[in-house]
């Protein structure tokens, strides 16, 4: 078989250092740790396709710390040998040549991405491994997250349904904390798929940030948060930084975030269910949402007001059955009347001093433009 360089970039050189290129350009990537490694963090361009799985990594590493580095790759090899090594060649040829301008790697770029770059090759096919591997290329990650830090910001406030999300895509220096997070902030920010992991946060905003191609005295756009965003929290350097940041604030009527809130929370999400799950799945899937959002303010409602809002609640979720969505209006209301709004504004409080701008959706959108 004829063998078949699909990386050199015309110079027979390996450019797999570069990289910001490798953010930046989204170049694919082969991720051949075990997938238990994969789902606590990896990069939105990459692929898991592992060289062992758990178990036989979990067997590997335990013949490792009994009886050496020697004993334990005899072991992987006769893991992964036969059949399983066949597939599992046949999955790493196929994305080599499906992306002939990618790269492999593993935790170090150490025994597994050379394993796998050495059947390779052995099959026919040259393949660059990132130097370092993921561990390297996270640390430039974290790297630029404190790069972004450093950087002026203006912070976006304004209660609850002002458009604060959607105002950042009039940006074209924002950055979505977020998107990154996979989670709106709120009680009720779950999406249908699961919340990012903490590192896939920070490996996410890093990637927003590469390629934005920011220079460092240029002024970036962020959504007003908290310490927390769901589940995940921001970096301290850059939640330090926010929190000096001055401030501007979208203010809108009651009615128009009202009717965002009732787009984002019950137009969208139901559909979102659905598309998941089916229209009855879907709908027992949303009506939980619903319910543990609620759930988890009961304390500060009260356990009065809690309960007459989940009957509410209950009500409307019964009447979106019959295909009469609009109830969800009634108990939408008072909880932003009730809840979020004087809790935003005590946090607005806290803020007073750093407020440079008021104004609605446009009128802060010409102040951010004129900045």
């Amino acid at each position: 078989m004829t063998t078949t360089d699909v990386n050199t970039s015309g110079t027979g050189r390996s450019d797999s250092d570069d990289f910001r290129a490798i953010i930046r350009n989204k170049t694919p990537l082969m991720d051949v740790r075990a997938p238990v490694e994969f789902e606590k963090g990896a990069f939105n361009q990459s692929i898991n396709y592992p060289l062992m799985n758990n178990d036989e990594r979990a067997e590997v590493g335990v013949c490792y710390k009994d009886n050496g580095q020697e004993a334990a790759i005899l072991l992987g090899n006769s893991l992964v040998s036969g059949q399983s090594k066949a597939s599992r060649l046949e999955q790493w040829q196929e994305f080599a040549t499906a992306n002939p301008n990618g790269y492999l790697y593993c935790f170090r770029g150490g025994l597994r991405s050379q394993t796998v770059q050495r059947w390779l090759k052995e099959s026919g096919v040259n393949y660059p491994l990132i130097n370092g591997g993921y561990k390297a290329l996270r640390q430039f990650l974290m790297n630029e997250l404190e790069q972004l830090a450093l950087h002026p910001l203006i912070i976006i406030a304004g209660n609850t349904g002002s458009g604060k999300t959607p105002f950042l895509a009039h940006c074209d220096n924002s950055l979505d904390l977020e998107g990154a997070a996979g989670h709106r902030g709120s009680s009720f920010g779950s999406f249908v798929t699961a919340q990012s992991s903490q590192i896939n946060f920070e490996n996410k905003l890093a990637e927003q940030y590469i390629a934005g191609n920011f220079s460092l005295a240029q002024t970036l756009i962020l959504e007003d948060e908290g310490r927390l965003i769901g589940s995940v929290h921001l970096p301290e350097s850059l939640r330090q930084a926010m929190s000096l940041a001055p401030v501007v604030v979208i203010e809108e009527s009651l009615d128009y975030r009202l009717e965002q809130i009732y787009q984002e929370y019950i137009i969208k999400m139901t559909a979102q269910y659905e598309a998941s799950y089916g229209i009855e799945q879907g709908f027992i899937g949303f009506s939980q949402y619903l319910e543990h959002g609620l759930f988890k303010v009961r304390k500060r409602l009260g356990t009065e007001r809690y309960a007459q809002l989940k009957k509410i609640q209950s009500d409307a979720l019964a009447q979106q059955q019959k295909g009469q969505l609009h109830h969800h209006l009634d108990w939408l209301k008072p909880l932003l009347g009730e809840y979020y709004d004087p809790m935003y504004q005590y946090q607005l409080g806290q803020k007073s001093e750093r407020i440079i701008f008021r104004g609605n959706n446009a009128e802060c959108l010409a102040f951010i433009q004129e900045k």
